[in-house]
């Protein structure tokens, strides 16, 4: 048995449909100079790309860039494929995941909310609030999220942020439907439900975080008293 028959045979099934799509993708890169690495690069790029083109505002760029989204949004999957099947995995190609998974997010809402303004200053719709700041806030809310949920996971491991699953799709998975938004011109409802909603689930995460805190202090005291004995 090879090292690649190995490796794949040791690796868990992927849960998700994506995840399982990905997976078949990247299997023949196994023995090649391609790393989990570059696949990250390359969802960052296909993210950057996606939200300058939501922050253009017109209606063809935004759809153009909702897809991209949604593209870089599947690539996300194959890097961790890769590591998985492949055993090139590392602390440092984690955390530059998790960077390029919090920036590509943020970048959605922001220009989303940019691309907003851009149309309201061309055709004189007034908001109480500028577009551009409630996708900033949305984007914050979404940067302390993913920030709290890589310090829960290093105190928790991953069982610690495992999302909600069903029928083969997580609760990210609603990113697919981004091209839904744009196309049926419901970005403004949606822009405006986020600036609320991840706000909300961003103060739920530092509950969260606040519990799993707590949880392991007492652990970590008792591992130092006995250290000290």
């Amino acid at each position: 048995m090879t090292e690649k028959d190995k490796s794949e045979k040791t690796a868990p099934l992927p849960r998700t449909w994506d995840a399982r799509a990905a997976r078949w993708l990247v299997t023949p890169l196994v023995s090649t100079w391609v790393t989990p690495n570059h696949l990250t690069t390359l969802r960052l790029l296909i993210g950057l790309a996606g939200g300058f083109y939501l922050a253009c505002g017109d209606f063809l760029y935004v759809n153009i860039g909702a897809f991209l989204i949604v593209l870089s949004n599947f690539v996300d999957h194959t890097d961790g494929e890769l590591a998985r099947i492949s055993g090139k995995t590392s602390r440092i190609g984690h955390f530059y995941d998790l960077a390029a998974d919090a920036l590509v997010t943020v970048l959605l809402f922001l220009g989303m909310g940019y691309g907003l303004g851009v149309v309201a200053a061309h055709s004189g719709a007034e908001w109480r609030v500028p577009p551009a700041v409630l996708g900033g806030i949305a984007g914050v809310a979404v940067a302390v999220i993913f920030f709290l949920r890589m310090r829960i996971e290093e105190m928790a491991g991953k069982a610690g942020t495992q999302q909600a699953f069903a029928g083969g799709f997580e609760t990210e998975d609603v990113l697919y439907l981004l091209p839904l938004v744009t196309l049926t011109g419901v970005v403004s409802p949606f822009i405006i439900a986020a600036s609320i909603g991840a706000p909300l689930f961003a103060v739920w995460v530092v509950l969260d975080y606040v519990r799993v805190t707590r949880r392991q202090r007492p652990a970590k005291e008792t591992r130092q008293v006995w250290s000290s004995r």
